[in-house]
């Protein structure tokens, strides 16, 4: 009998094909892309997006109207021999409340809703370009300039950048956020630099192609300035509610439990929950034990760090090139251009050296030099040599800023971020405020050199403070912190699987 022979065994199927080798050199793209941060950009939420857009309008206005700020004041008090103090005071009482408007707005910005108080400070800081366009009077502008927001030193004022760093915070992840706050950073010097060199060339035009005379061209300056103010404006509406704080949303969701629109399942969850804060307290924020003392230790270094800034501030900068040197609007928006452009590109390679070395160290070695040629570039009185400590001050003296705001959002707590970047903030501008006076004291006395000399010795002295108090402050909070979201990671993987079972 002959045996059947046994069906055909089916094909054995053939594994799936390797995916196809990446080339080489679409491999060193992706890696330089990563290196300077454009891919964590790129992968960043389109409000992150947003926020950095916001920031170069903002800060293309504030550049234009440090470029004028000096001069317009000096002829609206007429020049003599006290214009340098009346100017100093001026810019010191703007700091001062700009002092008490950031410290209300931000102190109660988690509670009362980030986008609201953004769109509070867009329409203060049209509402002061539009009085600085129309008005001629010196106590009109130190009104609007205190109310309002109007930059004298051409940094970063009124509640912006405290609230918006804490916005990049929570929706980035840790191990990118470095290079997000490094393009922040950069996105806010270009901003700066592009207002610098339009604001002079547009000056230029109007005085000396259509004769206008210069306090009408420098009010069509700040007519500029409002309407950067509505763009910023239209531009914090387009944000999402994912820009709220984990507060804002715990507090619109039990709004909604209260009016029936939604009901858990298993009680109400208060239990053994404290009871909430009632009135003003419930709009406070919690700051923990273990974070007081590093909170002190940063307001008293920045406080230092901004005294320094506040002694030579880029509007007095810039009026001391002016008036020393005799240069056209022009030429000096294209100097400062240059030189804000050089500390924005500086920022990309601070990035790259933060993943290598940490925050504390980049911002210590990079701001170290810088400072050193700042107090230098007074102290030749000769144009070019001037120009040259300018310009290696510029190269290195912005590199700290991403990295920095990289430090605070690691050092501090997630739910006290707002609160704490905004003290900082309220700090620094605080400290800052006492200089211009001086300097205007100074000025009139035709000792311009002691506020550079002053301002980078101040900053040296934090560079120091930070390297002694911080260097390992910062890498025990980060491994802590990497080992809470490991702990989450792990045991959120835990439950998919336990409910996968069930």
């Amino acid at each position: 009998m002959r045996t059947p022979s046994p069906p055909p065994l089916s094909p054995t199927p053939s594994a799936p094909p390797p995916p196809p080798r990446r080339s080489r050199p679409s491999a060193l793209i992706r890696r330089a892309l990563d290196e300077l941060g454009l891919v964590s950009v790129y992968a960043s939420p389109r409000d992150v997006k947003l926020l950095c857009l916001q920031r170069f309008v903002r800060m293309g206005a504030y550049g234009a109207s440090t470029l004028v700020l000096v001069a317009y004041l000096t002829s609206v008090l007429g020049g003599g021999t006290s214009a340098g103090a009346g100017v100093g005071l001026f810019m010191t009482l703007t700091l001062v409340g700009d002092v008490c408007v950031s410290f209300v707005l931000t102190l109660f910005a988690d509670a009362l809703g980030r986008r609201a108080v953004l769109a509070l400070g867009a329409l203060l800081m049209a509402a002061g370009g539009a009085v600085f366009a129309a008005s001629g009077s010196y106590w009109v502008l130190l009104a609007a300039a205190v109310v309002g927001v109007i930059s004298p030193s051409g940094n970063e004022i009124g509640p912006f950048k405290a609230i918006e760093e804490s916005i990049v915070a929570q929706l980035t992840d840790p191990r990118s956020r470095s290079d997000v706050y490094a393009w922040y950073s950069l996105v806010g010097l270009g901003g700066a630099a592009c207002g610098s060199m339009a604001c002079g060339w547009i000056l230029q035009h109007l005085t000396e192609t259509l004769r206008w005379d210069a306090v009408r061209a420098y009010r069509a300056v700040y007519v500029g300035y409002a309407v950067l103010g509505l763009l910023k404006l239209t531009l914090t509406l387009l944000l999402s509610h994912s820009v709220e704080s984990e507060k804002k949303k715990q507090q619109q969701q039990q709004a909604q439990v209260r009016d029936g629109e939604t009901r858990p399942l298993l009680g109400d969850g208060t239990a053994n929950t404290p009871p909430p804060k009632r009135g003003l307290r419930a709009l406070l924020p919690d700051i923990s034990k273990e974070s007081v003392p590093v909170v002190i230790t940063l307001c008293l270094l920045f406080a230092l760090d901004s005294f320094g800034s506040g002694l030579a501030p880029l509007s007095w900068i810039t009026y001391y090139f002016k008036y020393q040197f005799d240069i056209e609007e022009g030429e000096l928006g294209s100097i400062f251009f240059v030189t804000q452009m050089l500390a924005a590109v500086s920022m990309i390679a601070a990035s790259s050296l933060a993943k290598r070395f940490g925050n504390v160290n980049t911002m210590i070695f990079t701001h170290l030099p810088s400072q050193i040629f700042r107090a230098l570039i007074a102290v030749p009185g000769d144009l070019r040599l001037a120009l040259v400590f300018l310009v290696l001050n510029a190269s290195t003296q912005s590199m700290d800023s991403g990295p920095r705001s990289a430090f605070l959002a690691a050092i501090v707590l997630p739910g006290e971020r707002t609160a704490v970047m905004g003290a900082v903030n309220v700090v620094k501008t605080t400290a800052q405020s006492l200089g211009p006076v001086l300097t205007g004291f100074l000025v009139d006395r035709n000792l311009f050199w002691v506020s550079f000399v002053g301002s980078g010795g101040l900053k040296i002295l934090y560079d120091l403070g930070l390297l002694a108090f911080f260097k390992e402050k910062e890498r025990e909070r980060a491994e802590r912190l990497l080992r809470e979201e490991e702990e989450e990671a792990r045991d959120g993987r835990t439950n998919g699987q336990t409910d996968e079972r069930a």
